[in-house]
């Protein structure tokens, strides 16, 4: 495995996850934050576009809601089938990152329980779902580079609002999928 992707994982998982206490009020969900190499990249998408789906057209990683009682790790993997058609090993998890939550009190009371998986090799992303408009495979040397992060404006339910960001060509990382992925990186 590569050394770059071997330096993320141990320098981000010294430490445990910090994790949301279960509150009735939250929905759950779980995304995945999936690494390989040559070149040493993470998977990303971009939303399709929906009506009412308040992270529409954003840039974010494979996951989605739990089903019922489903345990969180499993939602991960199932939502990355379906979304991508990517199936994540379960003996492929690297660790866990911290909970998130929106800090925009107009979204949902929703908290997202980040896995990080590692792959040996990238596969093809041929059975993209509808909730999905593009798949893209970061180079982690571009979102570790000093130019990518930065603060960005962007639109939020007909508001402008200044936010940290990872700037990339396929592009803007921000919000909960920044928080995410600045916890992996930016430890």
């Amino acid at each position: 495995m590569s050394d770059l992707i071997n330096a993320v994982i141990q320098r981000r998982f010294t430490r445990p996850a910090v994790q949301v206490e279960p509150a009735p009020v939250l929905r759950w969900a779980a995304v995945a934050v999936v690494l390989v190499p040559a070149p040493d990249s993470l998977l990303l998408v971009r939303r399709a576009e929906r009506s009412g789906d308040p992270w529409s057209g954003q840039m974010a990683l494979p996951g989605g809601r739990r089903e019922g009682d489903e345990d969180l790790l499993f939602t991960a993997i199932r939502e990355t089938e379906e979304e991508v058609g990517l199936v994540l090993p379960p003996e492929s998890l690297v660790g866990v990152l911290d909970d998130m939550a929106p800090r925009t009190p107009v979204l949902p009371p929703i908290a997202v329980r980040p896995y990080v998986f590692r792959l040996d090799r990238r596969t093809p992303l041929d059975r993209i779902s509808e909730e999905i408009a593009a798949t893209h495979w970061v180079p982690l040397a571009n979102l570790l580079s000093d130019d990518t992060y930065a603060s960005a404006d962007v639109l939020v339910r007909s508001q402008q609002m200044r936010v940290p960001a990872f700037r990339l060509e396929e592009g803007t990382v921000w919000g909960m999928t920044e928080r995410i992925l600045s916890d992996l990186l930016k430890t």
